[in-house]
């Protein structure tokens, strides 16, 4: 990050600073806010511009409205919200484009802070080939562009990626996308050793890129969720019902001939818990997971023996990353081995950095989140930078002068 411009470098007094944040937050059926973690996050590089004599336009998604308007993916909910946080008031747009947001942002006045609307209510935003002008008619609301959203970081959207081009010099990177990287960096990319990964969550192809790129740089890469059954079936291990990818079944063979010969070694699952039905009323077994699941039965945890296995090997760790659920944990018993990894990871006194929505759920859950080294807001966009060693987003912001 330290070849890319900073917040801290542009000139912010009496400016209208973009800034694309990530307030793609949980709601419930009335619209509330279940876990503002995001929106938190982003406070520090508000602040700062306020501070500094700016004003504010922020720009966000929220959910998949798939480019139409729809008052159930509206921001207006992440407006109240910051407006409390802040303690200062938020003002809304009604659109992230159009006549009514270009007057609201062009009368905005230093240290105020306007919220566009979704972002993704417009084609444009995923697609900028399909709209090539949105990129170019939200650049034209402010003077300056920050982006601090790096759990959107890994998308070429009009937002991230494409609207920099009409901000030459002056596309900064804000601080929570700074300490994001930072974090990544010295802990993932050049980590302290025994380096231990732990991959759960329900499918393989979405990590097979991690997972490859895991084996030349981690020790141990422990295995868990949904991933696990297509592990095992490559290995010609029966898994009755449960959830695999079938057209990934090579490649999950090919991954474990690669562990064989690599430094980093995959390790699976030894016993599971196994279950007729995904409800808390299901008839409920513990296997060992070289027997095979019969149906009509299908894998929905790792055993007491796994999580015995997984805790020995991490707690010699001085790295540990985790990203993904190691069973069905929004069923409350079939939990057990997402919780007790968590508090695991949690009471470790290694650098610990997770990633992924659902990780950070159960640790929150537990009331173990603040024992985390660092809380990544992205999982995909964690993923991807330990597979990439960069973002589309991070790709597009101004270099600084040598």
């Amino acid at each position: 990050m330290s070849s890319k411009l900073s917040l801290s470098q542009l000139p912010l007094n009496g400016k209208k600073v973009l800034v694309r944040v990530d307030f793609n937050v949980p709601l419930d059926k009335e619209q509330k806010i279940t876990d503002d973690t995001r929106i938190r996050a982003s406070l520090p590089t508000i602040r700062y511009i306020l501070e500094k004599g700016g004003a504010v336009i922020l720009m966000s998604h929220l959910g998949r409205p798939k480019g139409k308007p729809s008052s159930e993916y509206s921001l207006k909910p992440c407006a109240k919200r910051l407006s409390e946080l802040l303690n200062y008031p938020v003002l809304m747009a009604p659109d992230s484009v159009g006549e009514e947001t270009r007057q609201l942002a062009s009368s905005l006045k230093p240290t105020q802070v306007l919220l566009l609307e979704n972002l993704r209510f417009r084609e444009g935003e995923e697609y900028p080939e399909k709209d090539p002008t949105f990129a170019k008619e939200l650049a034209s609301l402010g003077d300056l562009y920050v982006n601090d959203a790096f759990g959107t970081a890994h998308r070429a959207h009009a937002s991230t990626a494409q609207i920099t081009r009409y901000f030459p010099g002056k596309s900064a990177a804000g601080f929570l996308l700074e300490k994001e990287i930072k974090y990544l960096n010295s802990s993932l990319i050049h980590p302290s050793r025994p380096f231990c990964a732990i991959i759960g969550g329900s499918k393989i192809s979405t990590k097979i890129g991690v997972i490859q790129s895991l084996l030349q740089k981690a020790d141990a890469i422990l295995i868990g969720g949904g991933m696990a059954y297509t592990f095992l079936k490559a290995q010609g291990i029966p898994i009755g019902n449960s959830i695999h990818e079938e057209e990934f079944l090579d490649k999950a063979k090919s991954i474990l001939h690669l562990s064989s010969s690599r430094h980093a070694k995959i390790i699976l699952p030894d016993d599971l818990m196994i279950a007729d039905s995904l409800s808390k009323e299901a008839t409920v077994q513990t296997i060992a997971a070289q027997t095979g699941i019969p149906s009509p039965f299908q894998g929905v945890d790792i055993g007491p023996q796994t999580i015995q296995k997984f805790a020995k090997i991490l707690q010699s760790a001085t790295t540990i990353f985790w990203n993904g659920p190691l069973g069905v944990f929004e069923i409350e018993p079939f939990a057990k081995g997402t919780y007790a990894i968590a508090r695991i990871v949690a009471e470790s006194s290694a650098t610990t950095i997770v990633g992924g929505g659902d990780s950070i759920a159960a640790l929150q859950a537990s009331g173990l989140s603040e024992k985390i080294t660092h809380l990544s807001t992205g999982g995909g966009a964690s993923l991807e930078y330990i597979e990439q060693g960069t973002l589309p987003g991070i790709e597009a912001l101004s270099d600084t002068a040598l």
